[in-house]
Formats: structure tokens, sequence, C-alpha cells
């Protein structure tokens, strides 16, 4: 049997949503920062992400990060995010997944009952505070990168939908936010298949009608996910939503295109934008505790920590918890024969 390109990975889920970390067998790559790394990959290596978490060895839900050398001294390891569709600057449950394999693997040291480190995620340093509890991770709570709301109540046209009343925001990436009343859906899971055909359609008039572009990093553009919102199924939520991963690139004139998956946490990054949104509208004060449902039921806690700029908007630096659990380790390995060698997709799934 002949096999190159060895590749060893944790494999966890954050509060549902799968998290493949890859702790050997890739080389760092030339950049400055964990951004410029990240660019590298995503125009000059972009093979590794497509055998990640593309069937066989990844499915529509999968995510991958790639644990590298940091760029910034303060911090103790770094990590490029690969999705489906894109490298994202930040990401929640990935960020959890990685604290929870460094520490739970021994290559960043336990400390009970709690582990603080610093991470460098593409989008900047994220201060991760780990609870630890014999040697496993029970919570993670980070600090992430601020958020802030670009349009709020916002209409948009939506092929077959019509008039669309959105917000738009940004927790680490740009995220387009409806409200589910309107279209009769309550995010359950078995309503999956049709939440994911609105918010792609959704997502792609916006990014047609709603250009967005990060103002301190013009890198960052685009709403590339999108959000649906509603009231909590269970107890103690505040909020329950639905989020929209794409599993293809939209084509505006091929709407058949549009395929997409369900985030299966409550989602990191579009917490943030939530409540970004929120506090922008006087509906969530600082340092108040935000419990976001996930389809599954699962919940994050998150918090506003302070008001702050980026750029020309009113910011705010929020705060989030969730948890990660282990589900295996793994060598995934390339034979030269193998005539799939960046894995594929097709439509019945993706």
């Amino acid at each position: 049997m002949q096999i190159s390109n060895m590749i060893h990975a944790v494999d966890l889920h954050c509060c549902g949503e799968p998290g493949r970390v890859i702790v050997g067998g890739v080389l760092d790559v030339p950049g400055d920062s964990m951004f410029e790394k990240m660019v590298h990959f995503r125009t000059k290596a972009d093979d590794l992400r497509k055998r990640m978490l593309r069937e066989p060895r990844g499915y529509p839900a999968s995510n991958c990060n790639l644990i590298l050398p940091p760029t910034r001294a303060e911090a103790d390891a770094g990590f490029v995010i690969m999705e489906q569709t894109e490298y994202p600057p930040m990401s929640g449950t990935n960020t959890i997944c990685v604290a929870t394999a460094l520490i739970e693997t021994g290559m960043v040291p336990a400390v009970e009952p709690v582990t603080e480190l610093i991470l460098e995620a593409p989008a900047g340093l994220v201060a991760v505070r780990a609870e630890v509890d014999r040697g496993k991770v029970t919570r993670v709570t980070f600090e992430n990168v601020p958020a802030f709301a670009v349009h709020l109540d916002a209409r948009i046209e939506v092929p077959e939908l019509g008039s669309v009343t959105v917000d738009v925001a940004y927790g680490g990436m740009f995220f387009v936010i409806a409200e589910a009343e309107p279209f009769g859906l309550r995010l359950v899971p078995e309503e999956g298949r049709e939440i994911v055909r609105i918010g792609e359609m959704i997502k792609a008039a916006v990014q047609r009608q709603l250009p967005v572009v990060h103002p301190e990093n013009p890198g960052i553009s685009g709403v590339t996910i999108a959000q649906l919102a509603g009231p909590p199924c269970g107890t103690g939520a505040d909020v329950r939503n639905a989020v929209i991963v794409s599993t293809g690139k939209l084509d505006w004139d091929r709407p058949q295109s549009w395929t997409g998956a369900l985030d299966r946490s409550p989602c990191g990054t579009g917490t943030c934008a939530k409540m970004a949104v929120l506090h922008a509208k006087g509906r969530l004060p600082l340092n108040q505790d935000f419990r976001h449902e996930g389809p599954l039921g699962t919940i994050f806690t998150g918090r506003l920590l302070r008001e702050t700029t980026v750029g020309d908007y009113a910011a705010v630096v929020p705060q989030l918890s969730g948890q990660a659990w282990i589900t295996g380790f793994a060598k995934y390995v390339l034979d030269p024969t193998d005539p799939f060698p960046n894995g594929y997709t097709l439509g019945d799934i993706w």
C-alpha cells in the first residue's frame, strides 16, 4: 500500500457542530499574520480544505481547523478555519474545538480548574478561558473580535419570497439575519430542508443588494452566511436560531446551485452578530447573559463586555461560552492512485 500526505487529526463536535482539528502532517506556510497564512491556503494550497471537507473524508456540514505556529509572540497557537465554500476569519464553534483539542491532547499544558491561553485566528487574537476538570474541558469561554451591525431592518427583494426585512451584522463573519415567523418556520430539525432553501435565497439576494466590507480589513467582504431567528423552544433560552452554511458557490442565475446545510450548533459568530444587532436596537445591554438556542436545542451563552468602534461603526466586544467533545482520533491519508485526491461532491446532498 502506497501512502502519501498522512494527516493527524482530532475529531470533535461543539454543541453538535463537527469541527475537525488537524494537529500534524501539514507544514507551516508563508505569512506575516494568520490572515496572510489563510490567504495562502485559499489561493495556493486549497487542496487540503477540499480533501478534508468533501466526501469521502467529509460531508456538507463538516468544518476543519489547521493548527499552525502563531505569528504573534503573545499567542500560544494559531489556527486557520476551513469551511465548505470559504475560509472564515473567525468561528466560535471552531475556536472552542481548537481550544479543547489543544488542552485535552496536551499540546497546551492543562491547568486546573482554569486554563488560560491566547489563540491567533485570521481575524485576530482571541483570549480563551477553559474550565478543566480531571483533564476534561467542561466549558470554553472566549472574548471574540468586535461585532457590529451594518444594516438594521433593511428591506430586500427576494425572488419567490417577496419583500423581506433583514439585519446585516459582523460577528467574525458577515451575517444576514431574518425572522423565521413570516415563513411559518419553528426552526426545528425536521424543517431543515426548507430552512436551508429560504436562507440561501435570502443570502443570494442580500449579496446583490447590500454589499458590505470590513472597514479595517477589506479582505473580509460580503455576506457569506444566513441566520433565521425565532422564539426559543427550550426552557432558559432567549432566542432560537438556525444558521445556514453554503455547500456550493452561489450563482444568482442558477437557483438550483443554492445548496447549504444547517449549522448543528447555535453558531458562535452568529450569536455574536445577533447580540450586536440586539444591542444596536436597544434590546440587549452590556453584561447580561444571552442564551442562544440552536436547532438541536443546544445553547451558547453570550455576553457583551464593552462598547467600542470599528471604523465608523459603533461596535461591541462579545464573549461566548460553550463546550466541545472529542469523538475520535484519525490519520487521513492519500493513496497516489486515488482517482479523487481532493474528494468530490454530488447533487443529492450538496
